[in-house]
């Protein structure tokens, strides 16, 4: 069903009951007509059988007495006949017609040149009286040609199409009202769930807190999938909106902290005259705590910039010179610190970003020697087009209940709480692997803490 083009905009701007009413109207209108169509073609093809034999049956007669010169038969009921001589003068008629020529002269003249006329007088519609089919033919009669015009009535045959065009029209009504009313009543009970989840989704506006949508739990159709699909968007909203709440106040915390410091370090240098080494060492905490700032302002851009994969550029690079220079910056402090750090990998070529992924591995290997205590051990092995970097060591390992949120931004164990560090480390390790398409975990194997990184290569 195509509509015009002007009115194409109008229709779309109603309302979808009301679209979807018209549409099934429209369409039970064109299924409508085309079967009371085809029901009146067929009925009348039916009468205008019988009458065309009845009109042939009558018209034989009529000719067989012609020709034979005996008296006309008698007809159908309301059933004419008129005999013209050569010349278009009437020599027998019914007395219905007297003198009246039922032909015109066009069709007098096809009926000399031996063609056989049929034609309708009257119509069907409007009502007119004295319908009439008639049919003419040339007849020769003792060497005389004459032209014989036998007519039956149509009055029932009209008046039995008339009845049947009103039953139809009546029919074809009371359907398309009732088809109208089920399409009506059917769409909305179809979106009645619909405008219910428009109405719960709604609440949000108003802050509602812990908003759900009332989903049937006992069907699975189209509306039951999309009040499981806002609900879970809606979960998603609620854990986004957390995590945001949560995020500007660990990093207000975490601000507040060096900022802190440096005021009262700054006042505590301001209350009275100090010695060049004081002064000296007070900007040198300054200083520290300027560049923890910094760290924690280029570790948040960075988390934020791997935030679309668009920032993600990959290169073939070789693994064991990728995790060479990743380990090599922490080298001097695991021998300062008498910690042994080994690297297993095979020579094999990745198609990953080095200029994300080295400082990922970087910051776990970071995070391990920091927290962590024995052997520092990373490993990377490439399966199935998946490369797989792990970091283990022999420390106390992740407090069960910290292992959940890990990767969150801010988030450090109690124990770590007054150690260096923002709580981005793992955040950064968590963007990269989301970047590269991959996969993050956290856990605790053995003696220690392990942290897995997966990410197709």
């Amino acid at each position: 069903m195509t509509l015009p083009a002007r009115l194409l905009p109008r229709f779309r701007r109603l309302p979808v009951v009301t679209r979807l009413v018209l549409a099934v109207a429209i369409t039970m209108s064109l299924v409508l007509t085309g079967t009371a169509g085809f029901v009146y073609w067929r009925v009348r093809m039916a009468l205008d059988r019988q009458l065309d034999d009845d009109l042939a049956t009558y018209q034989r007669s009529l000719d067989h007495a012609v020709r034979h010169q005996a008296q006309l038969p008698p007809g159908p009921s309301g059933s004419l006949q008129q005999i013209l001589d050569a010349h278009g003068r009437v020599l027998d008629s019914s007395g219905a017609v007297r003198h009246r020529i039922l032909l015109t002269h066009a069709e007098l003249a096809a009926v000399a040149r031996g063609a056989t006329v049929r034609r309708d007088v009257g119509s069907l519609l409007p009502i007119t009286s004295g319908t009439l089919r008639l049919q003419a033919r040339l007849v020769t009669a003792g060497g005389h040609r004459r032209t014989v015009i036998a007519a039956v009535r149509r009055g029932h045959r009209d008046e039995a199409l008339r009845e049947l065009l009103a039953q139809l029209a009546i029919a074809s009504g009371l359907t398309l009202i009732a088809a109208s009313y089920v399409g009506y009543r059917t769409a909305r009970a179809a979106l009645r769930p619909v405008e219910r989840y428009r109405a719960g989704a709604a609440t949000l506006a108003d802050g509602t807190q812990n908003p759900r949508l009332d989903v049937p739990a006992d069907r699975d159709d189209e509306i039951t999938r999309l009040g499981h699909t806002l609900n879970h968007m809606l979960d998603r909203l609620e854990a986004s909106a957390e995590r945001e709440r949560r995020f500007v106040a660990d990093a207000s915390h975490e601000l507040r902290t060096p900022l802190t410091l440096m005021r009262a370090e700054l006042d505590v240098a301001l209350h009275r005259p100090r010695t060049a080494g004081e002064l000296t060492e007070t900007l040198r905490s300054v200083d520290a705590e300027v560049q923890r700032l910094i760290d924690l302002s280029n570790a948040l851009l960075e988390l934020e910039e791997l935030g679309s994969t668009d920032h993600i550029t990959r290169a073939p690079v070789l693994l064991a010179e990728l995790l060479d220079a990743a380990v090599t910056p922490h080298r001097r402090t695991a021998a300062r610190t008498g910690r042994t750090l080994t690297v297993d990998a095979t020579r094999l070529i990745v198609d990953v970003d080095a200029r994300w992924l080295r400082p990922a591995i970087g910051n776990l290997v970071n995070n391990a020697l920091r927290h962590g205590h024995g052997t520092v051990r990373l490993t990377a092995t490439v399966e199935e087009d998946m490369l797989c970097v792990s970091v283990t060591d022999q420390g106390p390992g992740f407090p069960p209940e910290f292992l959940p949120r890990a990767f969150d931004r801010f988030a450090r164990a109690e124990t770590s709480r007054t150690s260096d560090g923002s709580g981005l480390g793992l955040a950064f390790v968590h963007a990269v692997a989301a970047a590269h398409g991959g996969t993050t975990h956290a856990d605790n194997a053995g003696q220690g803490a392990a942290v897995t990184l997966r990410l197709p290569c």
